[in-house]
């Protein structure tokens, strides 16, 4: 796909080696530190672009992540190189298109991993509720601005129907049966501190992804009792910004399960400590799929989430509508690449 015309500043590449702390214990790095790469090298590019030119300094606070799909395990030793390239623009957001690549430095051999699409809104250094207009980038051929519109139209419907679904939380079982929701429902909760922050003070959204696949990573693991890796995460939608000093607590719960795979609802739930008296609210929403693995790295099956109650059946049902979707686009683009 031809991507649009772009000045070299708005292309990059950050690289780094993969450390014993970034995986588990199979030695398989985490899909949270994957996807806190992925942003950082999205923040940047994206606040560099939206300060290019002269006027109010600003950074790029991250609003959205589209779907992205985990290709290939990154392992211990292996160096990480995210390139990030700004493909669309509106008048108040940046679209960042990101392709990260697993490098072998003894035999030199590369392979994709991961690819994934981000939204970012410039917001003014001096006023944090002040998006600043984004300077535009010069597109070869109008049909990409036409498909860039689109992506962007859509994303923001999205984004929006999700935040009106946000509003339930996660209630503890008391001596759950096995397999069940409750069994392998899990929190965590996290005192937001400087290191976690932008420069407005407000979260790194590569934090907050990390500690959402940590979640899910648990629940898989207490549900499959195996070692397991992140598949695929839906789109994660960033509804409100999370300010130093605030306590978030990042929950997790089973929706959905095939033979071979466990879709995770993760949320994150943001409340003030000191000096406001703003009850808790949503801050961020996704999906998370992984898969269970041997000792050897091969799948295994999955044991079949037990449903207990009709809203936990209606959560199955949509789970199974993302998969058997998500399944016919793999399909579909396999079939694509095999006829080119």
């Amino acid at each position: 796909m031809s991507l649009p015309k772009v000045s070299p500043s708005s292309i990059i590449q950050i690289s780094r080696i993969m450390r014993p702390d970034d995986a588990n214990i199979a030695g398989n790095v985490h899909g949270g530190t994957i996807l806190k790469m992925i942003e950082e090298a999205g923040a940047i590019i994206s606040t560099r672009h939206c300060n290019s030119q002269s006027g109010e300094q600003c950074v790029a606070a991250l609003a959205r992540v589209e779907r992205t799909d985990f290709l290939s395990p990154m392992c211990i030793g292996e160096v990480g190189h995210v390139s990030a390239e700004i493909t669309y623009t509106s008048r108040h957001s940046v679209e960042v298109q990101v392709n990260v690549m697993a490098e072998n430095i003894l035999t030199g051999a590369k392979r994709v991993t991961n690819r994934a699409t981000l939204w970012y809104v410039p917001l003014s250094l001096t006023n944090v509720d002040k998006v600043i207009e984004v300077p535009p980038i010069e597109y070869e051929r109008k049909q990409l601005e036409d498909e860039g519109r689109k992506r962007y139209d859509d994303q923001k419907l999205e984004r929006m129907e999700t935040k009106e679904r946000n509003g339930e939380f996660i209630v503890p079982v008391v001596n759950p049966e096995q397999y069940t929701v409750g069994c392998s429902q899990s929190s965590l909760i996290h005192l937001v501190g400087p290191s976690d922050c932008t420069l407005h003070g407000f979260v790194h959204g590569g934090v907050t992804m990390k500690l959402m696949d940590e979640v899910a990573g648990i629940v898989a693991c207490r549900h499959s009792k195996t070692n397991v890796v992140t598949a695929s995460v839906d789109a994660i939608n960033f509804h409100r910004k999370i300010q130093k000093g605030c306590i978030i607590t990042i929950s997790g719960r089973m929706t959905f399960t095939s033979n071979k795979s466990m879709e995770i609802e993760v949320f994150v739930d943001a409340d003030t400590l000191v000096g406001d008296t703003e009850e808790r609210y949503r801050a961020v929403s996704a999906f998370f799929t992984y898969v269970s693995l041997s000792k050897v790295g091969k799948p295994l099956p999955v044991p079949q989430l037990v449903i207990e109650s009709e809203e936990e059946k209606k959560r199955f049902e949509e789970g199974k509508g993302r998969y058997l979707q998500s399944k016919a686009k793999r399909q579909a683009d396999t079939q694509s690449l095999t006829q080119q």
